[in-house]
């Protein structure tokens, strides 16, 4: 075979990343269909249901006469078109439908009508769904952990050390309590101890810390004026444009935190900050119950950006099943979920 041309690799290159971003443009529209689909499906059979009192029989025959005349096509199982009805119950308006549920999977959707309660709620979920990428397991987790009770919650001083388009931006990721139910340890774990459990599951904390945190060191070695010392977590914000350090304590906050927190930051802007690099940002993690007004009190002087949250983890034998395992397939959180007439209202 005679020597391929030096623009041989740059062209396939090219072309593959064409057909992959069609391939993904290709299953992003049968998606579309496929839930513009399950909703007209399920407006048909309530508006029958309404109108001529169609019972679950009925239902029951429909699915039979569907799968007998689409055979190559799965989704029409008696349970899955009282989703589908329920979907169209709870998703009045078609605009709303295509764009949000439309741009969900099937599964992602009959989540949020069994796990939530209120469309508001459901939205919100959907919308984060959408904004981060998250499969069917991670929503189930998010949802799980109360997502939307926790973020924005840590106690700041953004708004007073961040521009306000900023601040904004940084207090919505934070959160509080954070959830690290993935750790091994046992009772009144120590600090070290409680860090190296969080590297053996950095997939699990980079999920709960949120989208956007990139790993950058752990036990992270600065000196000043000869004197060492460490870092405990540290992370580098990809939307900030920032470092952003941990500093895990295993009891409930006490003032002097604040101070050895800020030092740190102090440190890591005049010796590892870059040039384009946004000022460093702190993330306090204690655990046990805190005094919020102590807390407020200790950052009100403080000069750099900094927050406080409480972190919390459930002993494995007291995790629910679901939690305890490995996070379950889309098959298992199928078998999970209540039958459809018993979803939230």
């Amino acid at each position: 075979m005679p020597p391929l041309p030096k623009s041989y690799a740059p062209l396939l290159a090219e072309l593959k990343e064409r057909v992959r971003t069609a391939q993904v443009k290709a299953a992003l529209a049968v998606n579309t269909e496929l839930i513009r689909l399950y909703w007209h499906i399920g407006k048909g059979i309530l508006e029958a249901q309404k109108e001529q009192g169609w019972g679950a029989k009925v239902i029951d025959r429909l699915a039979g006469d569907l799968r007998a005349a689409f055979p190559d096509m799965r989704g029409f199982s008696p349970r899955n078109l009282k989703y589908m009805r329920s979907f169209a119950e709870a998703w009045t308006d078609p605009a709303i439908v295509q764009r949000v549920s439309a741009q969900l999977p099937w599964w992602h959707n009959v989540m949020l009508l069994s796990r939530l309660q209120g469309q508001e709620l459901r939205e919100w979920y959907a919308r984060k769904a959408i904004q981060h990428g998250w499969s069917a397991p991670i929503l189930d987790l998010q949802i799980e952990t109360r997502l939307h009770e926790r973020e924005g919650k840590a106690v700041t001083n953004f708004a007073r050390t961040l521009p306000p388009g900023r601040s904004d931006l940084a207090q919505q990721l934070l959160k509080d309590p954070y959830t690290f139910d993935f750790l091994t340890i046992e009772g009144d774990a120590k600090e070290r101890k409680v860090e190296k459990s969080m590297m053996d599951n950095v997939q699990k904390l980079l999920l709960e810390l949120g989208m956007g945190f990139s790993f950058a060191g752990r036990q992270v070695r600065f000196e000043v004026g000869g004197d060492e010392f460490r870092i405990d977590l540290l992370f580098y914000h990809l939307k900030l444009r920032c470092f952003v350090v941990i500093d895990l304590k295993a009891r409930p906050f006490e003032p002097e935190f604040a101070g050895k927190l800020n030092f740190y930051l102090a440190a890591v802007d005049e010796q590892m900050r870059h040039e384009g690099d946004a000022p460093t940002i702190g993330l306090l993690l204690v655990r046990g119950k805190r005094n919020r007004l102590v807390v407020e009190y200790a950052l009100r002087t403080i000069a750099s950006p900094m927050g406080v949250a409480e972190w919390t983890s459930t002993p494995r034998e007291k995790l629910p099943k679901k939690l305890r395992d490995a996070l379950p397939s889309v098959e298992q959180l199928e078998e999970r979920l209540p039958p459809a007439h018993e979803q939230a209202p």
